[in-house]
């Protein structure tokens, strides 16, 4: 079947109108991703186009992959010459190219944000500031805002605004700080992740001969999720479009989320302006969700009033209503959900991988994991500690850095006693001050210790420094995997984790040992041309947290922070935590803007729901080791109470009890709805038939069978019938024989799946 056969008319539309600037408003679910693949494999194969000169932008690793193997299957291994990535790997590219042009090696470090929190703190201290007050998250926040708006330190420290805006935060030496950091991240030739970007927009400003390269190379720009971009990444894009001007953008302005990270709703709703001849495409027909999931959507996002005018709609059937769930607490809203996901899989025998628990901000998922580890349910969060970002892989990172830019004063800090050898912080601090003294790079005054270090000390850094040269001699001849290898050896740290036999040193050893087995595996990748070290930490330092999230075992409940869940969908959606300063936030509630962008926010969270829709909130919550009265979202009133499920009588909620909450828009319990009804007292209207609320666990009554004997636990084997004392009958589906615990994953046929660990469970084998 032909490609285009597959698409409704405006998809098709959006396909194959390739000539010219387009502006692709896609609502939720509205296939854009099916669009964009097919519009690019459709320039290829009617067009003929080059890939080499197609360019598509997307704001993760993963969305980049999947689109390109879905190109693939349309137009064979042509795909892989595709310019195709998110916007910081695609011009960190560039950059490789061109960086020399700015100065900068063309081997340069990508410093994540620890490296740059770390730089931040180390600038702090010098100056001798007070580190409460300069707190390196506020200075770091403060520096991207400004180069993501393509402000440099000079343009920083002559605006009058931001110097009456840092001395009013009491850091009126931010800007100085922003300098010494720009100076030292030179010196150490690194970038920070908002540099790569800035310094694609200077490379294009001060040198138009590579602008116009560029320009002429790239005849056809593609950019997702372009409600997400800010300043500096449109303003790249743009120029880039200025020859050829067949620029594609796909987006949704009801799914702009990202403010606080820089993203500028205004250029999708100014995109018109920038491109007069621009056509616009609506993509309306929703295809993943059920229409009272969509209907509820549009109520909510109505209220807004900045926002591109559309109508999305679904064919699909009705569905279940949304449920509202109230609670005394959030260890109870946290047991209802549980009780919730428990009883959704035993209705719809749905998979735990099809449920995702939503909230506003990630202290919410305490009780949450309490309350399914004490359900026996399986989950991961979305967007905790990354693989990458653990201790071990780090350290063992520092080293492949060092080995490749000597000069990554961060890198070479982190590494220069691990494992111990006898260079202490008081030793680091003297080789610091003696480069700033001489106005040299780390490097330099290590390999010049014996001038102003005593015997030992120098003796040591003398054997860091062989150490590190030996290296680089290494990862110049081999490739990745290899070149990690004899990195790791040579370094200590191998031995040093094999050494160490506690359970955490075992831990991080096996690791390690995974960090070496990735760069193995993009060395046999035949889609990476570039097997080096340094095209290896090039990937790993763009990765995203969606792009992070490990998948050993995929079927378990997704935990995230609705800003995390963009992109993504489920079966059965729990948005928790509806409630007045926690959503919409305290901090979001001083504007119209700010609440409109809440407002958004929980239009995504709607929007990831496919069948099933529950909205829960606590009627009292710990907040700051305090328990404290809380008040329904206002967001809840403007859910049409038609769409709710309001089928099962409960007890009488008195929302009357609440104290007022602080409200800085002058909202929450005083906004009134259409009909002249409170926010508070409409969602007390709703709540007083809260299907969940209340419910009981599924009562369990099993008699054994006579003569019940417990069987050996190393005759179980997946498939056998079994019999618990408690829990009746049931079917073995998993069992984990490793480590000191061994653990069977029990189907039973009156409670479902339960892990049980084998030395209490009794179970007899039946069959």
């Amino acid at each position: 079947m032909n490609y285009l056969d597959l698409l409704n008319a405006p998809q098709r539309e959006g396909v194959v109108n390739t000539e010219g600037a387009t502006m692709i408003i896609a609502g939720a679910g509205s296939g854009k991703t099916r669009v964009l693949t097919f519009r690019i494999a459709h320039l290829m194969r009617a067009h003929g186009v080059d890939p080499f000169s197609i360019m598509s932008l997307t704001f993760t690793n993963k969305a980049a992959r999947e689109m390109r193997e879905r190109i693939e299957k349309e137009v064979g291994n042509e795909a892989r010459n595709l310019w195709m990535g998110t916007f910081h790997s695609v011009f960190a590219k560039i950059l490789r190219f061109e960086c020399e042009k700015l100065g900068y090696p063309s081997n340069f470090t990508i410093y994540d944000a620890d490296d740059t929190k770390s730089l931040i703190k180390t600038i702090v201290k010098e100056m001798q500031l007070d580190d409460k007050v300069y707190k390196a998250n506020a200075v770091y926040s403060r520096i991207s805002n400004a180069k993501n708006n393509l402000i440099d330190f000079n343009q920083y420290l002559k605006n009058p605004m931001f110097k009456a805006d840092d001395e009013a935060a009491k850091r009126p030496l931010l800007g100085e700080i922003y300098k010494r950091y720009v100076i030292r991240c030179f010196k150490a030739g690194a970038m920070d992740f908002d540099d790569l970007l800035f310094n694609t927009n200077v490379l294009f400003r001060d040198h138009p001969d590579v602008l116009h390269k560029y320009q002429h190379r790239f005849k056809y720009i593609l950019v997702d999720e372009f409600q997400d971009t800010n300043v500096s990444q449109y303003l790249i894009v743009k120029k880039l479009a200025g020859v050829h001007q067949n620029i594609c953008v796909v987006g949704d302005d009801a799914q702009s989320i990202y403010a606080f990270r820089g993203a500028n709703i205004q250029n999708i709703l100014n995109f018109e302006k920038d491109f007069p001849e621009v056509k616009t495409i609506k993509l309306e027909q929703n295809y993943r969700s059920t229409s009272t999931i969509v209907n509820a959507a549009n109520g909510v996002i109505a209220k807004n009033q900045g926002q591109i005018e559309k109508d999305v709609w679904t064919a699909n059937a009705e569905g279940d209503k949304i449920d509202l769930v109230q609670a005394s607490s959030d260890s109870e809203e946290a047991r209802l959900i549980a009780q919730g996901i428990f009883e959704s899989k035993m209705t719809h025998q749905w998979h735990n991988e099809d449920f995702a628990i939503l909230y506003r901000t990630n202290a919410q998922s305490r009780s949450l994991e309490e309350a399914l580890r004490r359900a026996n349910l399986k989950y991961k969060i979305v967007g905790g500690l990354s693989f990458y970002q653990r201790r071990e892989i780090k350290d063992l990172i520092a080293y492949f850095r060092v080995a490749l830019n000597p000069n990554d004063e961060q890198a070479v800090v982190r590494s220069i006693n691990l494992p111990k050898r006898g260079i202490g912080p008081g030793t680091v601090d003297k080789i610091r001050v003696y480069a700033a003294e001489q106005n040299v790079e780390l490097w330099t005054a290590l390999q010049q210790c014996r001038v102003f270090l005593p015997g030992r000390a120098a003796n040591a850094v003398d054997g860091y420094v062989t150490l590190i040269k030996s290296m680089q001699i290494d990862v110049e001849k081999f490739n990745a995997f290899e070149a990690a290898q004899k990195v790791a050896k040579a370094s200590g740290l191998m031995r040093a984790l094999f050494e160490d036999k506690t359970v955490e040193g075992v831990s991080r050893y096996e690791n390690v040992q995974e960090l070496l087995n990735a760069v193995k595996e993009f060395v046999d990748n035949e889609e990476n041309e570039d097997k080096t070290l340094d095209a290896f930490l090039q990937e790993v330092s763009l990765l995203t947290g969606v792009d992070q999230a490990k998948d050993d075992d995929p079927d378990v409940i997704t935990l995230m922070t609705i800003h995390m869940a963009k992109g993504l969908e489920f079966k059965h959606v729990f948005v928790t935590g509806m409630e007045e300063e926690l959503f919409p936030s305290t901090m979001m509630m001083a504007s119209r803007d700010d609440l409109e962008e809440e407002r958004r926010l929980f239009y995504v969270a709607i929007t990831r729901a496919e069948q099933k829709l529950t909205l829960s909130f606590a009627m009292n919550r710990y907040r700051f080791g305090k328990l404290v009265n809380c008040e329904p979202s206002r967001f809840l009133e403007e859910v049409d109470s038609n769409l709710l499920n309001v089928a099962k009588k409960t007890r009488q909620v008195s929302f009357n009890d609440a104290a007022p909450s602080v409200n800085p828009s002058g909202l929450g319990s005083n906004f009134m709805n259409s009909k002249g009804t409170s926010g508070a007292q409409y969602a007390k209207n709703l709540v007083n038939n809260n299907p969940l609320a209340n419910r009981k666990s599924p009562q369990v009554d099993h008699k054994p069978s006579s003569g019940f004997t417990p069987s050996d636990p190393s005759l179980l084997a997946v498939g056998q019938k079994v019999e618990h004392l408690k829990f009746g009958f049931g079917k073995v589906v998993r069992l984990d024989l490793n480590g000191a615990a061994p653990k069977a994953q029990v189907n039973f046929e009156l409670v479902g799946d339960k892990t049980l660990l084998l030395s209490f469970a009794k179970l007899h084998i039946v069959e």
